[in-house]
């Protein structure tokens, strides 16, 4: 009996993207990626998925939950919710792109506890060659490449919800109107802090 491959986080991302983003533009944009550090960067220097592929990992996390959150009853009849396949996987895959290239590799001393020894360790650090903004920044970058429908470019923007450092009141009338940011902020935090501890 033969083994088979195991299956990556990048092979279901790619898998998924092909599948579920079939606009003009989407095969450019993910030929970006491929040739970034989209698959190996990390979500963040220190919080959840902090360490190297946690970046892939977080989005995929955010498709899962966004999907499962699309497809309970109460909220599209509560919110007349009828976002396409297509607009999940893109809201939820690429809301946070504008983390690509904007993390390096530094070393630093830390105490090794087994051993009481001074060793030079490995940690990310942010490098920001393109200061935009979070949300903001990753709308702009998708658009160099295909077109967002105002639906989910408010989703992409808004994603981090009341996290964010905006004021309140410009983020919570966003949420409003816009039931898709509103229930991609639900997905990123519960990805973020359910399923990736933060």
């Amino acid at each position: 009996m033969r083994n088979e491959p195991k299956v990556t986080d990048k092979d279901d991302f790619i898998k998924i993207y092909k599948e579920k983003i079939t606009r003009d533009g989407a095969d450019k944009l993910l030929e970006f990626l491929e040739k970034s550090d989209f698959f190996t960067a990390p979500a963040s220097t220190r919080y959840h998925g902090a360490y190297e592929g946690g970046l892939l990992r977080h989005s995929l996390n955010v498709y899962e939950c966004l999907v499962d959150y699309l497809a309970r009853e109460r909220v599209r009849e509560k919110y007349e919710m009828t976002f396409s396949e297509e607009s999940a996987a893109i809201v939820s895959l690429l809301h946070d792109i504008c983390k690509v290239n904007f993390y390096t590799v530094s070393t630093r001393n830390a105490k090794n506890e087994q051993t009481g020894q001074w060793e030079k360790v490995p940690y990310y650090t942010i490098n920001d060659t393109l200061p935009y903004g979070h949300g903001e920044k990753s709308v702009y970058m998708i658009s160099g490449f295909m077109r967002l429908t105002r639906d989910e470019a408010m989703a992409i923007r808004w994603h981090m919800g009341f996290s964010g450092i905006e004021d309140k009141n410009t983020i919570g009338k966003a949420l409003e109107m816009y039931p898709l940011a509103f229930a991609l902020s639900v997905a990123d935090m519960e990805a973020s802090y359910f399923l990736e501890g933060v």
